[in-house]
């Protein structure tokens, strides 16, 4: 299967978030249970806000899911491969969403659902730690993402304000425009830099969460200003979906949910800094 999904020609699906359990990932109650007499895992729980789970090239969801218990009573949480079309593996119909609308979005369940033992993936009781590693490296993607559509509002900004006119001059002339586009700018330029700093140190092998939390946060905080903002400079036109901003204004407010709200990356980068206990 790692072939294809390396080409792009089967796309996998990341299976951690639950109804009860989205910032708080450690609260899985989906459950996975060996049946030694067939050498196989027996999975039984639903998961909600699935990206990528019922594409026609979707080809397998890896699931978190408690496999047994610690001595002291903590759940031993694993990741395992399920493939699509598996019986008893469920997949709903899209979610309506605000924004987002090109993205693929599902809620799985799992009735007694047989996968072979060989589908654990990795160590068992490592998968909330091999997830929240996907996690660190989602979020700088996430964070490139938002600055792709911060800069697209002052793109769109900029060209907008040069051919308004209002008052028998383009609104561009009017520096109360110039002001609120400069500082579209700059937030979109330091969200650049942020997210590349958190990548080189993800390529370099160095340490990368604390910068990861940064640029997530910070990039996704200011594609909602800035989609905001290029609202308003379009003024009606930017409420009318022919218009680009339109789309980022309703795509933007994801981007502070998806990969970590805002409030986990805040805990995240306190943690880091020593301030959590």
């Amino acid at each position: 299967m790692a072939p294809p999904l390396c080409s792009g020609e089967v796309l996998g699906a990341f299976g951690l978030t639950e109804p009860d359990g989205g910032s708080d990932a450690g609260a899985t109650r989906t459950t996975a249970r060996l049946d030694e007499s067939t050498d196989e895992w027996v999975i039984n729980g639903t998961k909600c806000f699935i990206t990528n789970s019922g594409t026609d090239i979707t080809g397998l969801v890896t699931v978190t899911a408690v496999t047994g218990r610690t001595p002291d009573g903590k759940p031993l949480i694993s990741s395992i491969i399920v493939p699509s079309g598996t019986p008893g593996f469920s997949i709903a119909a899209p979610y309506s969403k605000v924004g987002w609308n090109a993205s693929d979005t599902r809620e799985l369940s799992f009735s007694d659902v047989r996968v072979p033992a060989a589908n654990l993936l990795g160590e068992e009781g490592r998968g909330y730690a091999q997830f929240l590693r996907i996690l660190d490296e989602g979020r700088i993607a996430i964070a490139a993402l938002a600055t792709g559509l911060a800069q697209g509002c002052v793109d769109e900004s900029v060209k907008y304000a040069k051919e308004r006119h209002a008052f028998g001059k383009p609104i561009a002339a009017n520096q109360a425009i110039q002001f609120k586009i400069a500082d579209m700018e700059m937030k979109s330029h330091t969200a650049r830099l942020a997210w590349r700093d958190a990548a080189a140190r993800l390529v370099s092998g160095a340490p990368f969460k604390k910068e990861a939390a940064l640029a997530k946060l910070y990039s996704s905080t200011i594609a909602v200003d800035n989609a905001r903002e290029a609202t308003q400079i379009h003024g009606g036109y930017g409420f009318m979906n022919e218009y680009p901003v339109a789309r980022m204004w309703r795509d933007s407010k994801i981007l502070e949910i998806g990969e970590g709200t805002s409030e986990v990356q805040r805990m995240l980068i306190a943690r880091e800094l020593g301030l959590v206990g």
